[in-house]
């Protein structure tokens, strides 16, 4: 969503509120489409002694697969903007300015990047999910799969068949 900026940089109090929903499902990530309904954004620009400041959240349901087990997971991801808009930047190691291009500024370049960066690189179904067997592939949530839990150092290998002989 484009924010014109002209009317509210003049005037000292001035606001502009803002309340959208963003559409990210064709946003790509590990691989698959984790956001399948819109994105809502809502707050204000404020201009407050002649300093444009930008207060923004947005919230969004994440759907995914959880990261040992694969069942799906779903969670509500939020994040919070706050930015001091200016036309120039003095200082280049300041993240709390945004510098804008003219009279307006493009909500979703601020807004979503923020959003994106609040997303963990995993997600569980539980805190305590135990995942697949790694041999079977079965889901141990579950209960056991009966595979051998007993792992045989590859070379001793050659041992394990002179014992398996004797036997």
């Amino acid at each position: 969503m484009k924010l014109d900026l002209k009317r509210i940089s003049v005037t000292d109090g001035a606001v502009i509120p803002f309340s959208y929903d963003a559409d990210l499902t064709k946003e790509e990530m590990n691989g698959e489409y984790p956001f399948r309904t819109p994105v809502h954004i809502e707050g204000e620009v404020r201009n407050h002694l002649g300093v444009l400041r930008l207060q923004a959240s947005a919230s969004a349901l994440y759907e995914t697969r959880c990261a040992r087990c694969l069942a799906p997971v779903k969670k509500d991801v939020t994040a919070q903007c706050s930015y001091v808009l200016a036309q120039e930047v003095q200082e280049d190691d300041r993240d709390d300015i945004y510098q804008i291009d003219g009279q307006s500024i493009e909500l979703d370049d601020i807004i979503i990047p923020a959003l994106l960066l609040e997303v963990d690189f995993a997600y569980y179904c539980k805190p305590d999910c135990k995942g697949l067997c790694p041999k079977c592939g079965k889901n141990l949530n579950e209960g056991p799969c009966g595979c051998s839990t007993r792992e045989i150092d590859s070379r001793l290998a050659v041992l394990q068949k002179l014992l398996d002989q004797d036997d």
